[in-house]
């Protein structure tokens, strides 16, 4: 090329593939060198330049420069985020749960799930990050108290997640605008509707579970959870199935699609098996759906492996189980009866009359085991027939009676519990006193009396209402007959079994139950809990019994294995409990300060893979290997060079 046009030249270093060196060649300024033709763009380099092989041994005295940092300096550990932290997992969250053991036992699965995740999950609302409220649908008084903890919570600048038959019946009540809702078929997602709302996201999930297009009931049965009583398990056999009527709610966010869109939710209108006037909780639950018996029996057999010594089966209709999957209760009870060790005891849950006069007699057989607690809770509402009538309790006052008289004929001593409504609409003088001499003449030991409360969206709130004044009145008079006889009187002398479970609110004793699921309190001797133990009755109560433990009798020990801590997540199957043996993965989380353990698929299927076990090494592997590979192509392109 002619130095004339030669303007600008830029060579690069290829050793280092950054730097430019530019010569700026103008007409009248040719260095010498260049005065002649250069046949050849290497030509211009000068000798006093540096040869690629001494540029190599040069770089040998470059040494890095390393940047000082303050190790004390913004570290924040794992137990205590920044306080406008929004990391998913690192807040606390208090639970509240109202109603009955069903729902007590959503919320268990539901602080399961979160404390495996990583929440703390804690008994202080005041220092609480998010407070999930529990609802129940039943009563007003339930319904009042978890609006007022709504109001609180917002007065107090928490997150608030909702969650239980209130928001599920009707979620577009304008005290629950913009909160977020997780619906009770969806309590699996609960670790999703808490990390949105963290966020300040409102989510709602109210849906129909499916799967292929086919209905299913609500959560899996071993997913996580905390027992509010490590020694009790509670075990839904059977849930909600909706037929849905899909209504659109205001804009919410949807994690699936991490965006915001118009959410579509359903408003139940399938009733439950009963279609009582007065009940709202058949707006929430809704249909039956029962789950299959291996894995209610698998579930049990885990709680026992975990320490548990009693089982609570719980339903919206305990006799109603199985209609829908071809089977029934007592078959259930006869398999669940084979899983339960020696020392441990099975409760039973409600049931209405018209589903337990199919099964008697088998019924009867099944409270005789020794196993099964002779209890039985069968609410009878009222003992008029036309007040039943207008109810739709689908049975008539001798039915009650039919069941109640063939049960202690057979099961000899057994516990029947009942529930009666005072004041229900059109419900006369007559009709009242009809059920005051059903009172009378069984004498329950066990009665629930509520006065009639309308619910909005029952028919029986637009029927005539009883007027406040007497509906006081006849729950007054029915709770003095109540409380005008002692049922243990006569049981005082004699000597017992009795499995102690739980302490007592005034925490003066421990409490137990007797093969009658009649309670019994006991000295508080640590070394009693978890235990059957005989004792001697010498005091008796209006609700309870007081026993001394017999020294020389046996005292039984019904779990395989230690019970879990107060707070300590459940939930492990046995293929995660032999996890050294099997090759399986699991980690420990803590929660309020409690161990927890958590399997490998489940938990890691939340985590990002730096998080996980090991993650770090593996991240550490691939980064040395492609710092390898970018060492071999600079050491090819060197000796391309030489």
């Amino acid at each position: 090329m002619m130095p004339d046009m030669i303007k600008n030249i830029c060579i690069l270093d290829m050793s280092c593939q950054r730097n430019c060196r530019v010569f700026e060649l103008e007409d009248d300024k040719m260095p010498a060198a260049c005065d002649s033709v250069l046949e050849d763009i290497e030509d211009i380099v000068s000798a006093e330049d540096l040869k690629p092989h001494d540029r190599q041994f040069v770089r040998k005295d470059v040494f890095p420069k390393v940047r000082k940092r303050n190790s004390q300096k913004n570290i924040q550990t794992d137990d205590d985020p920044p306080s406008d932290s929004i990391i998913p997992g690192a807040q606390k969250i208090w639970i509240r749960t109202w109603g009955c053991s069903h729902n007590n036992s959503d919320g268990e699965y539901m602080a399961g799930q979160l404390a495996a995740y990583g929440y703390k999950i804690t008994d202080n609302s005041a220092e609480a990050d998010l407070w999930l409220l529990n609802s129940c649908t039943v009563k007003n008084p339930a319904e009042d108290h978890f609006r007022n903890s709504i109001k609180k919570a917002q007065e107090g600048k928490k997150k608030v997640v909702l969650a239980g038959c209130v928001p599920q019946a009707q979620p577009r009540q304008d005290y629950l605008k913009g909160l977020s809702i997780i619906g009770v078929q969806q309590i699996d997602r609960v670790v999703e509707v808490v990390e949105e709302t963290i966020k300040g996201h409102s989510v709602r999930l109210l849906g129909q579970k499916k799967d292929n297009g086919k209905r299913l009931g609500g959560a899996r049965l071993d997913l996580p959870k905390i027992r509010k009583n490590p020694l009790i398990e509670i075990i839904s056999i059977n849930t909600g199935d909706f037929c849905q009527q899909a209504v659109t709610l205001e804009k919410t966010f949807h994690p699936r699609s991490n965006m915001f869109q118009s959410f579509q939710v359903c408003s139940q209108r399938l009733w439950c098996l009963n279609a009582c006037t007065y009940c709202k909780t058949k707006h929430a639950r809704g249909d039956l759906a029962s789950y299959p018996i291996e894995e209610l029996v698998d579930r049990a057999t885990q709680s026992f492996q975990e320490g548990v010594c009693e089982i609570w089966l719980t339903s919206e209709d305990t006799g109603a189980y199985g209609r829908d999957i071809g089977t029934d209760l007592p078959t259930l009870l006869w398999k669940l009866v084979e899983a339960i060790p020696e020392g441990a005891m099975l409760r039973l849950g409600m049931t209405n009359p018209p589903y337990i006069l199919e099964h008697l007699e088998e019924m009867a057989k099944i409270l005789n085991h020794p196993r099964v607690y002779a209890f039985l809770h069968i609410p009878v509402q009222s003992a008029s027939d036309s007040v039943l009538m207008d109810m739709k309790r689908e049975y008539c006052v001798a039915d009650f009676k039919q069941v109640v008289d063939f049960l202690q004929e057979k099961v000899p001593g057994i516990t029947i519990a009942t529930d009666i409504i005072c004041g229900f609409p059109g419900e006369t003088d007559e009709d009242f006193q009809e059920t005051m001499k059903l009172v009378e003449q069984y004498r329950f030991p066990s009665l629930f009396i509520n006065q009639f409360y309308p619910r909005p969206g029952t028919p029986a709130a637009k029927m005539h209402q009883v007027p406040a004044a007497v509906k006081k009145q006849r729950t007054k008079d029915l709770s003095q007959l109540f409380h005008s006889y002692n049922p243990y009187d006569h049981k005082v002398g004699e000597r017992q079994r009795v499995l102690v479970t739980e302490e007592s609110f005034d925490s003066n004793y421990y409490v137990a139950h007797n093969p009658f699921y009649e309670q019994v309190l006991v000295p508080k001797d640590p070394l009693l809990m978890g235990k059957m133990v005989e004792v001697n009755i010498y005091e008796a109560g209006k609700h309870f019994m007081k026993g001394q433990p017999v020294s020389d009798a046996r005292v039984y020990t019904a779990s395989i294995s230690r019970p879990l801590a107060k707070g300590e997540v459940s939930g492990l199957t046995e293929e995660f409990r032999h996890a050294p043996q099997n090759g399986t993965n699991w980690k420990t989380h803590p929660s309020a300060e409690i161990p927890v353990k958590t399997p490998f698929s489940w938990w890691m299927a939340l985590q990002l893979p730096w998080q996980q076990e090991g993650g770090g090494l593996k991240i550490l592997s691939v980064s040395l290997a492609l710092l390898a590979v970018l060492v071999m192509f600079y050491y090819g392109g060197m000796k391309t060079e030489l």
